[in-house]
Parts: structure tokens; C-alpha cells; sequence
């Protein structure tokens, strides 16, 4: 095999299987991807997890999405553990140049942003999306703040272009050395903000105007990803490059799934355990490895496949100590296939939960069979929109597959109520922020997890699990508002406080971009497990409360709370933490 080829991983946010030209869809206009479709190793049965986090952490290390800590989006549930080995370590230890470039989604803070696992250069944005309460505030898709090796950059473009073009510079740096380029786009997540040109091209074809716009952001990813494999050419890197593109789950239902809208066949939409929810596009090309003609492979894989996948491809040998749920898929790219395959059993559910909850919108997958939710069973060759439950007929197989569940529950469930904290007092960032994103509760809470419900003045319950680097004294600095958003705590917002592209926004998204109402807060507290409780007073001019308490070091529970005299109580927002001594 060639030695050390280059990595280029595209993977998008919600887009799913069924919206490119090659796969059926009659308007879509795709004619980049359907052209690397053409040329591609296409494996038409690649399932992930149904939501955006937990299949980043199974891509980025081989496991399944529960066992590391990651089965939500936000609620803490999005931090993958600190002693997972990710693709980036991996890459790097074995000389490979590494970045970033887009959404991350596995955490904010230390230990658990992209430069913390591995990544050498990362241009990415906060949070589960732009827009999110993590990410820069006033983001809007367009000429917006990301994050530059931990620092805030602003610039001047489309999420998805510039994302693109970041990673095109990246490439051509880094010409002469091996490297991963993971460009991994916001887009077409919702909200559905893009060019108004680019919803023009569907306005024809659909009454939805969500669905115009959701179809233009992919348009405008098509158009990024011939532009990526046109670098690729010009820099003569196309032939030792392995180039993947994928989505991360089921493609969005827009809302509520317009009757105008394709799916391909396929019952579910994202977060559902049917095959709509977890069946993506997984193209794989890389001509001097052989693998430049198009074919399908049609055995079960999964996003779990992914790592050990890229590992044997590049020769990056796998410590002893670590191992992986999913395998290589070189041999099915080797056309060496053997009989495992058709046996093959792979799990994937949906969460969104505090604790995971045993069967929850769970799907156990065998070939062409598919036992949903404990007890319905589909045969997708023969059904493939899962109307037909024929569990009945099949008694032995549905015993089957609920005992190969609960072996993967065992697997996965193991740490399920560990832990998994941030970091404040480290020497590797100077100031942690606390986001209600990431704060844990009981009640399933959804809470405020986004731009706009801070806006609102939502209610958020909950704490933060933390770990003290290193004892001192730090400071709390409670905060309604981000830093950067520079409001009073007790504050509103009269009309805009940013200026954002109005042409590009989806309708009823103003809010997020637009006013925010006055809380009459007068009163900040601090809990700290093991420590007394600290009120303080909040004025009037006040754009944060800060709490000073000394710290040893070790694991602790953080409340941080306002209440107000009309009866708000909610957890600070953002809370700005920092060893001072």
C-alpha cells in the first residue's frame, strides 16, 4: 500500500441520506457529490446514532456513542470522556499534521475541546450549532466569530464557505507532510439561515420555504465540496488522499416533515430508532489505495467502523491497551469478505436523557432485519419504509436480537452514572466558562441551551460537575449575558444589539438574533459541594456578580443561581471561572 496518504473527512450536520440527486432525489441539485458518488466506495447500510454529538464521539473513537459518555446533546451529555483515545491522537502520535475546521460538539472547556484530543489547528464554532448559547454571541451563519486555536477570530463569509476555506488553506500548508483535514459543517442544521439565492433554486420545487432553504444550504455544500476535490487536483494530492464524506444521522424533519419532502423510501427523520433516523450516506474514495471505481457495498457497517477503518488504511498501529466496538472495513474494500458479515449485529438508539433508559428508540440491526423498540420487527429488503411489523412470524429472531441488546447494554452502560467534569485552575486555560449547554439536572429539563432562550430569560436548573486542578482561590463570575455581549445583568435589549443578515435568516429565527427582556435580578448565590453558601447582592450597573472561595483540589458540584423579587430563579447563564491564586 502507498505509505502515509492524506485524510480528508467532510462530514455534515442533518443532512442525511436521501437529499442528493444520487440517491433518487428528483430536484436537489448536488452534481459535485453525485460525481464523487460515481467514483466512490458507497456503502448503502452505514448507520450512526440518530443525533449530533453521540455520532461524533463514536467516529472520533471507535466506541459506541453511550459507553463514552455522550447519548445527548447538551445537559453535560456532550463531553466525551477524558481517557477516550480519539482519531486525532491516534493520527498524530503517528506523525500526521491534524486539524479541525467546523463543528465540534464534544465540549467547550478543558479537557474536552478539539485542541485538547488531539487537534493541532481547529477552526470551529461553539456548541451543538451556530447560534447555540457556547457559540460566539450574535452568530448568525454570516460574517460571524469562531474560535482559532481557543481564541475568537472574526470573518467575513458563509459558515460553510468559510469552514471550507479554512481547510483549503490548511491542505495546502501541510502539502508536503501527511495530514487529517476534518471539515465538518454546521450546515444544513437548523436554523435554515443561507443565501437568499441559493433558497431561490427550490422555491419552485417545494411550498416549504424551510425545505428551499434546508435544500439550499446542501446546494451551497455541493459547491464547497468541488472546490475542495478541485485543491485536491491542483495540488496533485487527489491520488493519495483518502476523501470521505458522510452525514452524522437521519436527515431533519424540517419541523414537521412537509408532504413535499423526499426521504427516499425510509420511515423516521432524525432521532428516530427507524432507519430514517440513523441510515446516512458513507462514500470512501482514495484512488492509489485501490479504491476509485464506483460500487456498492451493501453489508451492515457503522460509525464505529470509522476509526479502526482510517487506521488500517494509513498503517497507524493500535496500542495494545486500546480497543475499538466497531472493525476495519479494508476487508469489504478488499472485496475479502466472509460469512461474520451477515452475521453482524449493530445497536443504535436515541437518548436525550439525563440517564440513559433502558430499549429507549433503540434499534438492533442483523443484515436486513431490524428490531425496533424491544419488540417490532421490520425486514427492509422486502420493506424497506418499516410498515409491516412481522415480529409474530419470527419469534426466535426477535429473542435473538433482544439478548444481542442486552449484551450491548452491558457494554455501554458500565459509567453510565460517573462523572465527567470540567476543568477550572488548569494551566491550560486560564478562564473556564460554565454554560447551562452543559449544566446537569434530573427532569430531563431541556433548559437553555440556546442563543434565543437567553434572549427569552428561560429558567435553567441544574449544576455543573467540575474538577479543581489545583487548589487556590477563584473567582465566580455570574453572568446573565456573555462577556462579549457586554449587557447589564439585570438589563433587556431594546431591538438589535448585533447587526445580522435579515435576507439570510429563517423566518420566526429573528429572535435569536434580535431584543432580550429585562430580568429584575437582585440576587446571586453560589453552592459549592462541601462549602458554605455564598449570597451576594446584584446592582444595578453590575455586568457580572463575582464570588471569591478557596478551593482544594478534587471533584465538587457547582450551583450557580439569580433569583429576582418577582419570582425568577434560574441558573446563571455563563459563569466565568478562574484560579486567582
Amino acid at each position: 500500500m502507498p505509505a502515509a496518504p492524506n485524510v480528508v473527512f467532510v462530514i455534515t450536520d442533518d443532512q442525511g441520506f436521501p437529499p442528493m440527486g444520487c440517491h433518487g432525489h428528483p430536484f436537489v441539485r448536488t452534481p459535485n457529490l453525485d460525481g464523487f458518488h460515481a467514483q466512490s466506495a458507497r456503502f448503502t447500510q452505514f448507520h450512526t446514532g440518530t443525533t449530533c454529538a453521540p455520532t461524533r464521539a463514536g467516529l472520533m473513537t471507535g466506541h459506541y456513542c453511550n459507553s463514552t459518555g455522550v447519548w445527548h446533546t447538551i445537559g453535560g451529555r456532550s463531553l466525551l470522556r477524558r481517557d477516550e483515545w480519539s482519531l486525532a491522537n491516534a493520527m498524530g502520535d503517528a506523525g500526521y499534521t491534524t486539524g479541525l475546521f467546523g463543528k465540534w460538539h464534544l465540549g467547550d472547556d478543558y479537557p474536552y475541546r478539539p485542541q485538547d484530543r488531539g487537534f493541532q489547528r481547529v477552526v470551529c464554532h461553539g456548541g451543538g450549532g451556530i447560534s447555540q448559547q457556547p457559540d460566539h454571541w450574535g452568530n448568525d451563519y454570516f460574517d460571524d466569530t469562531y474560535m482559532v486555536d481557543g481564541e475568537p477570530k472574526a470573518f467575513q463569509g458563509y459558515c460553510t464557505d468559510v469552514f471550507f476555506r479554512e481547510a483549503l488553506d490548511f491542505i495546502e500548508s501541510n502539502r508536503d507532510q501527511p495530514f487529517l483535514a476534518y471539515i465538518s459543517t454546521n450546515a444544513p442544521h437548523g436554523p435554515f439561515n443561507v443565501e437568499p439565492h441559493y433558497r431561490d433554486l427550490y422555491k419552485d420545487h417545494t411550498t416549504s420555504e424551510n425545505y428551499a432553504r434546508f435544500l439550499g444550504m446542501i446546494t451551497n455544500i455541493d459547491e464547497n465540496f468541488g472546490r475542495l476535490r478541485d485543491k485536491l487536483r491542483e495540488l496533485e494530492l487527489e491520488d493519495n488522499t483518502i476523501l470521505v464524506f458522510m452525514s452524522d444521522n437521519g436527515q431533519t424533519g424540517i419541523g414537521g416533515a412537509p408532504p413535499d419532502m423526499y426521504n427516499a423510501n425510509m420511515r423516521g427523520f432524525k432521532s428516530s430508532p427507524y432507519d430514517g433516523g440513523h441510515r446516512v450516506p458513507f462514500f470512501i474514495r482514495w484512488p492509489d489505495g485501490g479504491i476509485s471505481d464506483g460500487r456498492d457495498l451493501d453489508q451492515l457497517t457503522s460509525y464505529v467502523d470509522f476509526m479502526p477503518t482510517i487506521l488500517d488504511l494509513c498503517g497507524v498501529p493500535v496500542p495494545e491497551e486500546r480497543s475499538f466496538h466497531g472493525e476495519s472495513l479494508l476487508p469489504l474494500l478488499e472485496d475479502t469478505i466472509d460469512s461474520h458479515w451477515a452475521e453482524r449485529v449493530i445497536t443504535t438508539d436515541t437518548q436525550r436523557v439525563a440517564h440513559p433508559l433502558k430499549w429507549r428508540h433503540s434499534c438492533v440491526m442483523k443484515d436486513s432485519w431490524r428490531l425496533v423498540n424491544r419488540n417490532e420487527l421490520y425486514h427492509i429488503t422486502d420493506d424497506p419504509s418499516q410498515t409491516q411489523d412481522i415480529s409474530a412470524a419470527h419469534p426466535d429472531l426477535v429473542v435473538e436480537l433482544q439478548d444481542q441488546y442486552e449484551r450491548w447494554w452491558e457494554l455501554c452502560s458500565r459509567q453510565d452514572n460517573d462523572e465527567i467534569p470540567i476543568s477550572i485552575g488548569s494551566d491550560a486555560q486560564e478562564i473556564t466558562v460554565l454554560r447551562t449547554h452543559d449544566i446537569r439536572n434530573e427532569q430531563d429539563h431541556m433548559g437553555v441551551w440556546d442563543q434565543s432562550q437567553v434572549r427569552q430569560g428561560g429558567q435553567a436548573h441544574g449544576w455543573w460537575d467540575v474538577m479543581v486542578e489545583a487548589a487556590g482561590e477563584y473567582e465566580f463570575d455570574l453572568r446573565r449575558w456573555p462577556d462579549e455581549a457586554g449587557h447589564r445583568v439585570r438589563g433587556g435589549i431594546e431591538g438589535d444589539d448585533i447587526v445580522y443578515r435579515e435576507d439570510g435568516i429563517q423566518p420566526g429565527a429573528e429572535g435569536t438574533y434580535s431584543g432580550g427582556v429585562a430580568l429584575d435580578i437582585n440576587t446571586a448565590a453560589l453552592y459549592i459541594s462541601g462549602m458554605p453558601e455564598s449570597w451576594v447582592p446584584v446592582n444595578d450597573q453590575d455586568r457580572g456578580t463575582v464570588i471569591r472561595v478557596s478551593l482544594s483540589e478534587g471533584l465538587r458540584k457547582v450551583r450557580a443561581q439569580f433569583s429576582a423579587s418577582s419570582g425568577f430563579y434560574s441558573s446563571a447563564y455563563y459563569v466565568y471561572v478562574r484560579r486567582v491564586s
